[in-house]
């Protein structure tokens, strides 16, 4: 995991590589993450396994968390961004 700066040097982002990783430990984990996190920070997932792809959105969305965006990538991955509430 790693954190960046956006170009307005603003926003807080963790990366969160879960390649390799099935549900629910896709979930569980990215809330653990989110958890440890200050409002308003982001959380990038990248998974590789695409029922997580809809069900990190989706349990996100459940508990309160904000779904940015969904993408698939070219190589076969999902990059979920989600948003500390």
């Amino acid at each position: 995991m790693a954190n960046e700066r956006s170009a307005s040097g603003s926003t807080s982002r963790k990366l969160l590589d879960l390649r390799g990783e099935v549900c629910p430990y896709t979930f569980v984990k990215s809330k653990l993450t989110l958890e440890q996190m200050a409002p308003g920070e982001e959380l990038v997932v990248t998974v590789d396994y695409e029922p997580s792809s809809r069900n990190i959105p989706k349990s996100m969305r459940i508990i309160g968390e904000e779904v940015v965006s969904v993408a698939a990538k070219d190589d076969g991955t999902w990059e979920i961004v989600l948003r500390k509430a």
